[in-house]
């Protein structure tokens, strides 16, 4: 995997039995928090799921470990949550490679699975 955590692949990266596999599409946002990012909000429909998975898999603060595309380019990072929802955060060399911008509709697969 390149260091910038792009990868021109679908295929998902752990091997491991998913807790959630889910596909959606999702507007992408910018939040600027401590810093400036860019993200897509986990839809409201999805967020129960995302729940329950995060149940097994959070690692504290309610951070949840995925693997997710967009575009088939495949990536880890982890959703954290926000106003009872989710972000995932989309990385700049993601965003670039995807050739996804601000204010894109974009289509995402995201899995959760246990830690391992």
């Amino acid at each position: 995997m390149p260091a910038d955590g792009a990868v021109a692949t679908n295929e998902w990266m752990s091997g491991r039995e998913p807790l959630l596999d889910i596909a959606f599409a999702a507007e992408v946002i910018h939040w600027r928090g401590p810093a400036p990012f860019y993200f897509v909000a986990i839809p409201a429909d999805r967020i129960g799921e995302v729940r329950w998975a995060a149940r097994i898999a959070s690692y504290g603060w309610g951070c949840v470990p995925v693997e997710a595309s967009v575009a088939d380019v495949a990536f880890t990072t982890a959703l954290f949550p926000k106003d009872g929802g989710y972000l995932l955060p989309l990385k700049a060399a993601v965003r670039k490679q995807a050739g996804a911008d601000l204010g894109d509709t974009v289509a995402m697969t995201m899995r959760i699975t246990a830690p391992g």
